[in-house]
């Protein structure tokens, strides 16, 4: 494959050689990896006196969190704490500031995205990336922690041990850095894998940890319905379409080494002031999209609900992930990545690349594709003031998994569904158990099937500290935070921003602790570490869950469903499932939700009628005007701040908007 001149010249450059001296300060901590994760274990060293050095092997800070990842996957908001909490409060000051909406208003956009921000918490969970890398970058300034980019380990023979100890690691061009503990935050685990530890890749059988969602997974034959497999439509002859294997990968529940497909996380805009058109990539093939155009079926669908999401970010942008079982995840080219050769992985993330602009150049201009498709793709290019040194793609591939180490302490599903009992707990994970799609295979009757992918919501649950370790055999100061101990069920959850994030700080902690006091990471005493997590804020339990759709006693009823599908019609909440299902979830019987989005609502409906219309009490007075508001004291006392709405009233509040439509 050809690589562009740009992406040539950017490639080279992470390993241009440097002549410079071959000073070798000793570090309290090597960081390698400078991902968000990174950022803030580099920070928490820092803070607690200690000498580090941030290694970044790209030409970019933040990873995915700066890298178009803006919609972050946060599951229970109260999980969140430590500096990875100050960093979402540092989005949430930077967006209460009028000049940083240059496209639209604060107040227009947080009515229409409920999920973007916590305004009890004081976080803002949705964000643009330029925005996360500045206040990454104002962090890691204020705590004078020096960082390297374009620091590529030269992971054949750059890391240098003495028994179970790490001594110092090299880079490609030459440099090298000494430390005392290293911590490894790459998605990859590329140091953890040099220094000789042990690592998985892939799904490890049901059978060996007793879990449900491992292994092998085929999705029923009824997910792809008369979508053929084959060249020419239920031809065999004809042979078998781009990425879909011969055959299944083996028994269902049984180990293999695939992993779940990457992708990219596309920061687009719908306006023509900043957006900047997607060209038809040199390698374009439309084989490679035959199978969306079939799953079509000939019927117009829009980006966003169904083709691929649209998230919407501050300012007219977005976060455009993957939609379903055909949409951007480039399915069955993920496998070889976590072992590839720095010039392998160029290859493979211009052929991602390729991948997801070619889809989106074929969904706006394959004359098969239905003209009302191809017209709502149209509308979407990439954002001018984002990744300018990428031609305005986001530099991070989305390495969703790659390997995890074997340590002391394995995360499993049974951990996960809360039915271990952890006594060392450093951060918990809240999200959903979640997998994309592994792979597509044509089945003995030449019927298209789909494996791997599964989704299952979950309660926070707690992560050990033994789960960051290397086998003490093995290595003795290295941590894992981000290619962690678990299984590929469990990783499904951890594998979010947030986590890694608040992993690192716990990584960071351990390793200043131990230090100070002499022992080995091993032997830190947990009651040490908890201390001082607490201290600094780490969340390491949760009471009982009563917050945003928590112990509902039922789905929301059909009026309150009918009111949702009605406002988002009318364009009053956003055309996307994440404010669909919020809003649903929020209507339940005894769930509840922040005051603070219910008022936005209310605001937002009135300003429809007075467009000068600010805070509740006003705008209540609008609506109750209008009949949607029988009662607005009661209302206005529903809405204090930092209290929770019940789903009872929120049904309530939706069914009255909706008839104003």
């Amino acid at each position: 494959m050809r690589l562009s001149l740009g992406v040539r010249m950017w490639w080279l450059g992470l390993w241009a050689a440097v002549a410079l001296p071959a000073a070798e300060p000793v570090y309290d901590v090597v960081v390698y990896g400078g991902n968000a994760a990174g950022v803030i274990t580099a920070v928490q060293v820092a803070r607690m006196g200690g000498s580090v050095v941030l290694l970044e092997p790209g030409p970019a800070l933040g990873g995915l969190t700066a890298g178009g990842l803006g919609a972050t996957d946060v599951g229970d908001p109260r999980a969140v704490g430590g500096l990875t909490h100050e960093f979402y409060r540092l989005i949430h000051e930077h967006y209460q500031r009028p000049e940083n909406w240059r496209r639209e208003t604060r107040a227009a956009y947080v009515p229409r995205h409920p999920l973007a921000v916590s305004d009890s918490l004081g976080l803002h969970w949705f964000f643009e990336p330029h925005v996360a890398t500045k206040v990454l970058g104002d962090l890691l300034a204020a705590a004078k922690v020096p960082v390297h980019l374009n620091a590529r380990l030269d992971r054949a023979k750059g890391v240098r041990k003495t028994d179970t100890k790490i001594e110092a690691i090299a880079l490609r061009d030459g440099r090298s850095f000494v430390g005392r503990t290293f911590i490894d935050l790459t998605y990859e685990g590329d140091l953890m894998a040099a220094a000789g530890v042990s690592y998985r890749i892939g799904r490890e059988a049901n059978r060996e940890f007793g879990e449900t969602l491992n292994g092998i997974r085929f999705l029923a034959p009824e997910r792809t319905a008369g979508i053929s497999p084959f060249v020419r439509p239920g031809d065999p002859a004809s042979g078998l379409l781009p990425n879909v294997a011969a055959r299944a990968p083996g028994a269902e529940g049984e180990a293999d080494g695939a992993v779940q497909a990457y992708n990219f996380r596309l920061c687009l805009t719908d306006r023509p002031d900043n957006r900047v058109p997607i060209e038809r990539p040199a390698t374009y093939n439309p084989l490679n999209y035959e199978l969306i155009l079939r799953s079509l079926g000939g019927e117009a669908a829009r980006p966003g609900p169904q083709l691929f999401a649209l998230t919407p970010m501050p300012n007219r942008k977005t976060d455009t992930n993957n939609r379903g079982m055909f949409s951007t995840d480039y399915v069955g080219r993920s496998t070889g990545w976590a072992e590839a050769s720095d010039e392998a992985r160029a290859l493979l993330w211009q052929e991602h690349k390729d991948y997801t602009a070619g889809l989106l150049w074929f969904l706006a201009h394959d004359p098969r594709v239905p003209a009302a498709t191809r017209r709502e793709t149209a509308r979407w290019g990439l954002a001018r003031d984002e990744f300018a040194a990428t031609g305005h793609w986001p530099f991070q591939l989305y390495v969703r998994e790659a390997r995890r180490l074997r340590g002391e302490y394995t995360v499993t599903e049974l951990d996960s569904r809360r039915k271990t009992t952890v006594p060392d707990p450093v951060a918990l994970a809240s999200y959903a158990l979640d997998s994309h799609v592994v792979g597509y295979f044509a089945d003995a009757e030449g019927r298209l099937r789909i494996e791997g992918a599964f989704f299952e919501n979950i309660r926070a649950f707690p992560i050990s500290y033994r789960a960051l370790l290397p086998r003490r055999a093995e290595s003795t100061n290295l941590l894992v935070p981000v290619c962690l101990s678990a299984t590929h069920a469990a990783y499904g959850s951890v594998r979010m921003e947030p986590v890694f994030m608040m992993l690192g700080q716990a990584a960071g902690t351990a390793a200043m602790l131990a230090l100070q006091r002499g022992v080995a990471l091993h032997d830190l005493p947990y009651a040490d570490l908890e201390k001082r997590l607490r201290a600094d804020g780490q969340v390491l339990a949760l009471g009982a869950r009563g917050t945003e759709g928590g112990r509902a006693r039922g789905p929301a009823s059909p009026e309150a469903v009918a009111a949702v599908a009605k406002l988002q019609a009318a364009d009053f909440l956003a055309p996307a499932d994440a404010s669909t299902n919020f809003w649903q979830n929020a209507a339940r019987p005894g769930a509840s939700c922040e005051a603070e989005r219910v008022t936005a609502l209310v605001v937002a409906a009135a300003q429809r009628f007075d467009r000068d219309v600010a805070g509740p009490a006003a705008a209540l007075g609008v609506l109750s005007a209008r009949g949607a508001v029988l009662d607005a004291p009661a209302w206005l006392g529903r809405l204090k701040p930092r209290t929770l709405c019940a789903g009872e009233h929120v049904s309530e509040l939706l069914i009255a908007l909706a008839a104003l439509y």
